[in-house]
Parts: C-alpha cells; structure tokens; sequence
C-alpha cells in the first residue's frame, strides 16, 4: 500500500500526503494508519520517502512551496485548514478509488465481520420478542456484537406494517405480534465493516408479506448474477429495478421510497460507488459490495434484504451465510 501511495504523490507531484479522520469519519486515518482513536479527530502524514507519522494542529515545518494533500479534506473544519497555514489539495477521490479494491489482509477482516454480521442477525431473530421495544433488542444485540469482537456497529430498525417508509435508529415502540422488523446490521471487525439485511415477521407472515418477499428476493438474485469485473455499477441497479418494475412497482425505485440499491463497503460503513441507475462506475476484481433492493412496497411497508459481496474474477461470492429467508418469529 505505502509504494500505491508514494507513486500516487510523485504522479500528482505531492510532496506530503495527509490522511484526516473525525469521530464519525475515520476511514481515512484508518486507512494509513489502523489504529482506532477517541479523540474528536485525529491526522496521519505520509512524505514521499514513505515515512508514516501523525500530524497535528496547528501544523509547522512546511516548507515554502510545498504541496500538502489531505484525504478528506472535506470533512475538516475550516478554522483546521487555516491552521496549516498553507492552502492544501484533495486527495480524497483518488484515496478513495485506491480504497475500493481490497487486499488479501483487508477481505480477511470483512469477511470476519461478515461471519460477526451473521452471529449477530441470529441473535436479533432469537432474543426479539412482543413487548420489547426497539431500542432494547438493539441495546441486547449490540452488547452481542461488540462481545463478539466487534470494534462498532452501525445499526438501523424499523417495524409495524404497511407504514413504515424506512428504517432509522431505535425508539421506544414496543414490538407486536403481526409486525413486520427489518434491520441492517454492520458490525467492524479490525477497521472494517460487512453488512447484513433481513426482514423478520413475529408471528405468521401474511400473503402479502410472503409476496413482497419474493420480489426482494429475485432483485437481489438479479443482482448476484451480474456482479463482475467490468459491469457498470449502474446495471447492477438497474437489473434490482427491473424486478421491481417487472411486478408493477417502478414507482418506488425512486428516491423517494429508497436511498440506494446497494453501496460499496470497506473502512467506512456506506463507502462509494453508491448502487444506483445514475451512477456509472466500472466493478473491479476486489470490491466489495452489498446489494440490497431496500425499498417501500405498498404490499408489505417497507423491506430490506442484502449481503455482502465479494467481487472475484468471474463474478462475486457472498460473505454472509445467514438463510436467505422471511424470518419469523
């Protein structure tokens, strides 16, 4: 990784390269240095020579015309910035296009964290009950995960019926009996996130759920199938899309019944190249994805399902192993 850097800083004629994380955003250190931190931000510097360090605020010893990049710039506050003293370029887009292809080290990691996602949607399955609130299962699956390994989790639930437009982090409604509980989960093992979506019914699920289902099911099937190096990103949206439009439902492929149709997963939780028909970015041997046709449907409210993808020479393997089934309780 350190010489992909150092020929990337003498290609755009960088002389030091820095990496800026905050609280939320950490992928960028992280991807310098993998190393979690507890401060409300922290700064990685690498120079041409290849030597890694951290950086601090406010910043001294830059050299009169040096040139300073910073990955996730965008992320710093202004006054950050003017502290450097200096006026720094992005690297963002092409640390991130370098992130997107993962090495042997980093796939062991997603795929650990794949395995934790798994462990954990079947603990989810066994401990919800009637009566529970949503914050508590997410509270009790939580504790599992981070138990378990897991360094952080970003989680979302929702449930009730034909209601429900989307997820969004706990509350304090109570689960009944007939309700529908979708959830993602995306557990971090050593830097790096894998994800899992599943929909749950507590009790029997009704004919219109099981159809619903079965919709989601093929989408994401569909897009499976494509997955490859060398696939515009943006077919693999659109083949979920034409599942849904196949059935009468193009009208909430859209945005405004769904986010995405999946995205790319690594150091950050909803990495980019974002699965949608709009954007246009060619799958490389390496990626790794999560394809989820998430989506309100009037048959069922709102209902996910995804895992994550491991794009390989000929197509992509899933590094989940949980059943892909309507889950019921």
């Amino acid at each position: 990784m350190l010489n992909q850097l150092t020929a990337l800083m003498a290609e755009q004629g960088w002389d030091l390269l820095l990496f800026y994380g905050n609280t939320w955003r950490k992928d960028f250190f992280r991807y310098l240095i993998n190393e979690n931190y507890s401060t409300p931000w922290a700064m990685a510097s690498l120079d041409r020579d290849g030597h890694v360090g951290r950086a601090f605020l406010p910043a001294a010893g830059f050299s009169v015309g040096s040139v300073v990049a910073i990955a996730g710039l965008e992320l710093m506050e202004a006054r950050q910035v003017e502290a450097l003293g200096i006026t720094p370029v992005s690297a963002t887009a092409q640390i991130e296009e370098m992130r997107r292809v993962k090495s042997p080290g980093e796939i062991d990691c997603i795929r650990r964290a794949a395995q934790l996602a798994d462990q954990g949607y079947e603990y989810f399955a066994k401990t919800i009950e009637p009566g529970m609130a949503e914050y508590e299962l997410v509270a009790e699956v939580e504790g599992f995960l981070k138990s378990n390994g897991a360094e952080d989790n970003f989680m979302l639930i929702a449930s009730g019926g034909t209601e429900v437009t989307g997820m969004k982090p706990p509350t304090e409604r109570r689960f009944r009996v007939g309700d529908q509980v979708t959830t993602e989960l995306t557990p971090q093992i050593g830097g790096y996130y894998a994800q899992i979506c599943r929909t749950l019914i507590l009790g029997e699920p009704n004919t219109d759920q099981r159809r619903a289902f079965e919709i989601f099911f093929e989408a994401q099937q569909a897009a499976e199938a494509l997955l490859a190096p060398g696939v515009d990103i943006a077919d693999v949206a659109r083949v979920q899309n034409d599942v849904f439009r196949k059935y009468g439902y193009g009208e909430y492929t859209g945005s405004k019944y769904t986010r995405v149709r999946g995205h790319n997963l690594g150091l950050h939780a909803d990495e980019t190249p974002y699965v949608l028909e709009d954007v246009h970015y060619t799958v490389k041997e390496g990626m790794v994805i999560i394809a989820h046709p998430n989506t309100y449907l009037p048959l069922s409210g709102y209902m996910v399902f995804g895992d994550t993808l491991l794009v390989t020479a000929h197509g992509c393997v899933p590094l989940n192993r949980m059943e892909r089934k309507l889950f019921q309780r």
